[in-house]
């Protein structure tokens, strides 16, 4: 297998991890009874038209080893060689039977198709035939909605201890005179909030509402406060993308979203919101021009008063559970800082390889490759290849290049000097090496030589066969 190829193989296992994390999600929970782990394997397998084993494999990889341990093996996936001439008109079919009806597995398409005698019982095996409707866009992953256990009700949750759960979302903030000419630009606040204690962990106005935003704010949380279980969000194009849902993978951890238009099951962060909209007022009356100090303000607002005053909806969560509550309530960190659950801190270099960006790029006969408008030099070796780049969105100067067979490197900013380089020095199996003779011109030679022995030796046949005949 060719380094390219590499290259789709491990963007094929992500995608395929990612997915198989997506099915168990719901066995991540280690409080879960072993007859309950059962029931739900069960569950998850009819859903998604697996067997019960497939699950019960891909539990068991998944507690062994994390996400990597969902991770196909390190193969790039094969057509059979038998596949019958008109396999793309089947495949065709396949399509329109999946259309049809999207929750047909793949196994009772192939059963339709051999009914309908298009194609000979086993023929179509059904690893192929899956992979191929995956790649052509109409996989089960495709076309299947995904649901939430239950709809949208007015039953309120609360998680019973910190780190279980984050709930993030993003409001609109105020418009500040910070572009050009001093215009002005839409502001946005992305936060990140502990479910049980209500406490912030992340918070800070942007002047965009891109995914990145989304990306920083819960790595950021991770850095500070560790792992935490899950997050739940809503369905917003920022909470969908694949890069963010790949990055908590990584750390394993879940991501679950609210049902469509349900804003009961948002209700923490809504509340939250009405404590920023309290804030905005004040950041109004102060006329806060710029965004530094629209997030300094906003730090100080969070750590002096929000964290300090006593919280409504932590008072209803004990009530509700019989337990007592203080006559002066319980403020979001006094419940942060009681909470007997430990923290798990990861390692900065592990936040930070899980949460990097991944693309590929060529490298061109400078030895250089093109990345945001810039040019980034590599090595000579690498000409004409194409490699991966992982880069962190907040340093996107720092680019790290991977290519299988070489120790991965960073690359360097061209940088345009009064004079011109030397010419680049290439690796020992790229130069010229000068030749003892014409290899080409030798083998003519040889060529030649051959085919005039054959001709004499067909002229002296030929003088024998005469001789012959005429002593006869």
């Amino acid at each position: 297998m060719n380094a390219n190829s590499k290259l789709v193989v491990q963007r094929w296992q992500d995608e395929t991890a990612l997915s198989r994390f997506k099915m168990i999600a719901p066995l991540c929970d280690g409080a879960i009874d072993p007859a309950k782990r059962v029931q739900l394997r069960r569950e998850i397998a009819s859903a998604n038209d697996l067997s019960y084993k497939t699950i019960k494999r891909y539990d068991n990889a998944y507690q062994a080893q994390g996400f990597e341990g969902l991770k196909p093996k390190d193969r790039m996936p094969r057509d059979s060689k038998k596949l019958p001439e008109n396999y793309d008109d089947l495949l065709q079919e396949a399509i329109q039977l999946r259309r049809e009806v999207p929750s047909r597995s793949v196994d009772k398409i192939i059963t339709i198709l051999e009914l309908e005698n298009r194609v000979a019982p086993g023929i179509l095996k059904r690893s192929t035939l899956q992979r191929r409707l995956y790649e052509a866009g109409f996989g089960s992953t495709h076309l299947k909605v995904y649901k939430e256990a239950q709809e949208s009700s007015s039953k309120r949750f609360c998680k019973p201890h910190r780190m279980m759960l984050l709930q993030g979302d993003i409001k609109y903030g105020p418009k500040l005179p910070i572009g050009k000419n001093g215009a002005l630009v839409q502001t946005y606040l992305s936060s990140a909030i502990d479910d049980h204690s209500r406490m912030v962990l992340s918070s800070r106005f942007y002047d965009n509402q891109e995914e990145l935003v989304v990306e920083e704010t819960f790595r950021d949380a991770i850095l500070k406060y560790g792992a935490f279980d899950a997050c739940y969000f809503d369905n917003g194009s920022q909470y969908v993308a694949r890069q963010l849902k790949l990055s908590l993978a990584r750390l394993s951890i879940r991501v679950r979203h609210a049902p469509v238009k349900s804003g009961k099951s948002k209700g923490k962060v809504e509340k939250f919101h009405q404590v920023v909209d309290a804030y905005l007022k004040e950041a109004k009356a102060k006329k806060v021009k710029t965004l530094e100090e629209l997030n300094r303000l906003w730090m100080i607002f969070l750590d002096e008063y929000y964290h300090k005053k006593p919280h409504e909806g932590i008072s209803e969560y004990y009530s509700s559970i019989g337990a007592c509550v203080p006559a002066g309530g319980i403020t979001p960190e006094q419940e942060w800082n009681r909470d007997t659950r430990a923290l798990k801190y990861l390692d900065a270099k592990l936040v930070g390889e899980a949460f990097m960006h991944h693309e590929n790029r060529k490298v061109n006969k400078g030895a250089c490759i093109s990345f945001r408008g810039n040019q980034y030099e590599t090595k000579a070796s690498l000409i004409g290849f194409t490699v991966e780049i992982a880069y962190d969105p907040a340093s996107p100067e720092i680019i790290t290049v991977r290519y299988p067979g070489i120790e991965p490197f960073q690359a360097a900013p061209l940088k345009i000097g009064e004079y011109c380089d030397q010419k680049l020095a290439l690796p020992a199996s790229m130069l010229t090496v000068e030749p003892e003779t014409s290899r080409f011109l030798d083998a003519l030679e040889k060529k030649h030589e051959e085919s005039a022995r054959k001709r004499a030796d067909a002229i002296s046949f030929g003088a024998y066969r005469k001789e012959v005949s005429a002593d006869v």
